[in-house]
């Protein structure tokens, strides 16, 4: 009803994030090369969304892990960090030997 009548329709918030980008680089800024690589790799892979298997490109699988920490605030950065550090200390910790056991090797 209020799209006939001709009221504004708010979208998604990244449809709204990304009419931002496009209004900025009309306007001559460009993202960060990085940035910029990781949001082509995402849309290609959103555009291979029927096949098995997404075909390697040149974003490593580290850096597309990472992307879900982009704009991600202290407050939580800090809370994973320290439950990785609990997680860290909870491992139980064996001790070498003083001395290693490999076999003796004998020269001929």
């Amino acid at each position: 009803m209020a799209l006939k009548a001709g009221a504004p329709i708010r979208g998604s918030e990244l449809d709204e994030a990304a009419r931002e980008a496009l209004r900025l680089m009309a306007n001559g800024e460009r993202p960060d090369p990085m940035l910029r690589q990781l949001l082509l790799d995402a849309l290609a892979d959103e555009d291979r969304s029927d096949l098995a298997a997404p075909s390697p490109g040149r974003v490593s699988d580290a850096a597309r892990a990472a992307t879900q920490w982009i704009g991600v605030g202290l407050e939580e950065r800090a809370s994973a960090l320290r439950e990785l550090l609990e997680l860290a200390d909870a491992l139980p910790v064996r001790l070498r030997p003083h001395e290693i056991g490999f076999p003796r090797l004998k020269s001929v």
